[in-house]
């Protein structure tokens, strides 16, 4: 983060604002709603600086800025149109260690502004650090649309019985397991229809009858994506928003992991090659023990937890234990990084079955069924391979595979880091020697990969391809292959 969020008390205690234009007016309505004391340094006002001042609204000091007098505020606005001016009050400020924002040079001052949704007591806030008014507002302006009046309400209910539920439930997790309750069932309906007094009334029945005994909690096996958040399922958020826990694996994305509930207590338990945080059967029994301490666990992998993602053997453990568990599939890696990359695994002319196989070496060899991977019209996708990238090249093209068979390698693909790197079975290694992937990246081998230049549509930070095949030109007419390789 550039700038740290905070809220900042300012209910009737005296802020400053330097100047008397269209912007200070605009900065004064947003102190006002805090319930500020506000006090316009300038010779002149604008019009409705004028009217708020002849109301007794605000105070105004008839006068040009000076570097004495600010020690008493507790906030300052720099919004003269005077950009040595805004730099000088700000360097004055700072030296007195009294926040300051300067309009429109955000590294001058110590705070911006951020655009604001008001649904007090409830307030979100929306800043991209200065870097584009515009876009934050644009931000606001979509937030304001899910999040409804009734909120308002809401938040003025739960205050009036913040410190009754706090003298009931001791414990923290046992208090914000009721507050859960309220604020995601017929408590909260009721206010946003507007019926405030049976949503007190179920509220008080709530409070009597809730009990915080914990007993048996769940675990949800979570697929994380490939990497996108935007790829998450609805059903996945929530459920990793109410997480007392998260279990999560290496291959979850960190924008993926942010996206969890901030309080939720985070156990990694990644793998790497030669390298394990934790043993699979460990990580099977703590799901189990979390559960059993009443906890919500969210055990996060990226993918799908049933392709290649070990989540069979884990709800295998919690089924023997009678731990209730709920399974939310995921957008598999093969699936987003071929879309991603404009390779689409089956297609009519070129690749009538896709198969998934994992690429992991195992004492330096691959248990799998070569013959059949080597049979025509079909695309196959190779999950943790890198590494045994020579092995795989050598068993396709020794089981009948034309060397010049068409490959992909996907770098961290749905991701703004994604790279795409192209070429044949008898040039990949090549191009891999050169371009130096690192995993997490998925193999795809197919006729298909041939489509990638022409339909490829996502440009990440990275160079979005890397090739060794001859590049596909636009309108060019794309023939299935003829020869069974």
């Amino acid at each position: 983060m550039d700038f740290l969020p905070i809220f900042l008390n300012v209910r009737s205690r005296p802020c400053a604002i330097i100047g008397g234009g269209e912007v200070a007016a605009r900065k004064c309505r947003l102190l006002r709603d805090a319930g500020a004391e506000v006090h316009i340094i300038a010779p002149e006002l604008c019009q409705e600086l004028k009217g708020q001042a002849a109301d007794g609204q605000i105070i105004h000091h008839a006068r040009e800025y000076s570097d004495s007098g600010l020690q008493n505020y507790t906030l300052v606005i720099a919004a003269t149109d005077d950009p040595a001016v805004n730099k000088t009050i700000a360097e004055t400020a700072r030296q007195q260690n009294i926040p300051v924002n300067v309009v429109d040079d955000p590294d001058a001052g110590s705070f911006i502004m951020p655009s604001v949704i008001d649904r007090s007591p409830v307030v979100a806030a929306v800043s991209t650090g200065g870097a584009s008014p515009v876009l934050a507002r644009l931000i606001r302006a979509r937030l304001e649309s899910l999040i409804p009046a009734g909120y308002g309400r809401l938040g003025e209910l739960t205050a009036r019985y913040r410190d009754r539920v706090k003298a009931a439930f001791s414990n923290p997790d046992d208090r914000r397991r009721f507050w859960d309750r309220i604020l995601q069932g017929s408590v909260a309906e009721r206010v946003f229809s507007g019926h405030m007094e049976e949503a007190e009334a179920v509220l008080e029945k709530e409070l009597e009858t809730f009990s915080p005994s914990r007993g048996m909690g769940e675990v949800y096996l979570v697929g994380g994506g490939p990497g996108d958040p935007d790829l998450l399922t609805f059903r996945a958020l929530r459920l990793m928003q109410q997480a007392d826990v998260v279990v999560y694996d290496r291959l979850v994305a960190k924008p993926v992991l942010e996206m969890v509930r901030r309080e939720a207590e985070r156990i990694y338990v990644g793998k790497e090659r030669d390298r394990h945080a934790m043993r699979q059967e460990e990580i099977n029994e703590l799901l189990a023990k979390l559960a059993k301490e009443g906890k919500r666990v969210v055990r996060l992998k990226g993918g799908d937890p049933f392709i290649f993602g070990r989540g069979g053997e884990e709800i295998d453990t919690l089924a023997e234990q009678g731990v209730p568990f709920q399974v939310i599939p995921g957008i598999t890696a093969a699936s987003g990084c071929a879309t991603y990359s404009g390779i689409p695994l089956t297609h009519r002319d070129y690749a009538q079955s896709v198969t998934f196989v994992t690429g992991h070496l195992k004492d330096g060899s691959m248990n799998l069924n070569w013959h059949q991977l080597a049979q025509p019209h079909q695309t196959i996708v190779f999950y943790m391979g890198l590494m045994g990238l020579p092995v795989i090249i050598e068993k396709l093209v020794e089981h009948g595979v034309s060397p010049q068979m068409p490959i992909a390698l996907v770098q961290q693909g749905t991701t703004h880091l994604q790279r795409v790197f192209t070429g044949t079975l008898e040039n990949i290694l090549e191009v891999v020697e050169k371009e130096k992937p690192k995993p997490p990246t998925l193999i795809i081998v197919g006729e298909v990969v041939q489509l990638h230049e022409k339909l490829s549509w996502y440009k990440g930070e990275k160079a979005a391809y890397q090739g060794a095949t001859s590049p596909i030109q636009p309108g060019t007419e794309l023939k299935p292959p003829t020869d069974g390789s």
